[in-house]
């Protein structure tokens, strides 16, 4: 048989080097060859040709560092992701606090009801003293109930600085710092508004009020108000401009945090004195009319005052 190869090629002749085969020059100096790749270097990696098939990946998922800016974003140092479950349950226990808060504080004002309930009775009334007609009792218990009513003022003054310091904790995590020193000073200058809001309850509204309702039952009817019915008016007026007292704190928190500017609330104003009339009819229980707009152009003034003030010290 013929030695000659079948394929006609040379038997002999030497195979040409691949590219894709490593250099073997032992010369070579190690600093000199080119950086591998470092998935050649772990031979146990399956490739499919477009990636790694059997690289195992950490499945916990990372989230940024606190300090850290997302979409150009900088988060507040302390804020974190919580189920909603959470955030529920801690406005429910956080809310349950001022709630304690307020039940304590009427507690403590049952020990001086009585001597509150013929104080606020005497002065009230537009008559000179000693002519003030004495206040009846319609119900067994109405004399007790109207003590809890007006100790409830005192754990309203009570409940609103706990319920602002509340919020704070609520919101901190999601709080600059700058941000926060403006939310805990308004916990002072919440006790001073809702103070202040009832203070001109009693000087001003209460007797306007009074005074209105005797003009017009004066020559129709024997005057004889229940002690129960009168109080309740007085306690929903008082506690109310408590809380409407708060305006000003409100809006300077929502301008110094960047939630709005003057300029946005001064161009909504007729939409917000629609929403206060609304609110005034809403809760002042007063078929003529007269307590909801006593308290309606009060939310107004407040308003409106609050965007002068900011105005002329040259907050935009």
């Amino acid at each position: 048989m013929s030695d000659e190869p079948v394929d006609g090629r040379d038997a002999e002749a030497p195979e040409e080097p691949r590219e894709d085969a490593p250099s073997e020059s032992p010369d070579e100096p190690e600093f000199d060859r080119p950086a591998s790749d470092p998935d050649a270097e772990r031979p146990d990696l399956e490739t499919d040709g477009e990636g790694v098939v059997g690289d195992r990946h950490d499945p916990t998922p990372t989230y940024p560092d606190a300090d850290e800016e997302i979409g150009g974003i900088e988060t507040p140092p302390d804020d974190e992701e919580m189920p909603l479950a959470d955030h529920i349950e801690e406005m429910v226990l956080r809310l349950a606090v001022v709630l304690l808060f307020g039940a304590g504080g009427t507690a403590i004002g049952l020990l001086w009801a009585s001597d509150a309930i013929l104080f606020v009775w005497d002065n009230v009334f537009p008559y000179a003293e000693g002519e003030v007609p004495p206040p009846h009792l319609y119900n067994p218990l109405e004399l007790w109930l109207t003590r809890i009513k007006i100790s409830s003022l005192l754990g309203i003054m009570v409940a609103l600085p706990a319920f602002v310091y509340e919020c704070y904790l609520f919101m901190r995590p999601g709080l600059y710092p700058h941000e926060r020193k403006y939310y805990l000073a308004a916990v002072p200058t919440s006790v001073v508004l809702g103070a202040l809001g009832m203070l001109f309850s009693y000087v001003l509204v209460l007797p306007i009020l009074f005074r209105y309702f005797t003009y017009y039952a004066e020559g129709s009817a024997d005057v004889a108000y229940a002690l129960g019915d009168t109080f309740n008016l007085i306690i929903t007026l008082t506690g109310f401009l408590a809380i409407v007292f708060q305006i000003p704190l409100f809006i300077m928190l929502a301008i110094m945090m960047g939630v709005t500017t003057r300029r946005w609330l001064a161009q909504k104003r007729l939409y917000f004195w629609a929403a206060f009339a609304g609110l005034s009819f809403m809760f002042t229980l007063d078929p003529t009319g007269m307590a909801p707009i006593l308290v309606a152009v009060t939310m107004i003034l407040l308003f409106e005052g609050t965007l002068f003030v900011l105005k002329w010290v040259g907050t935009e």
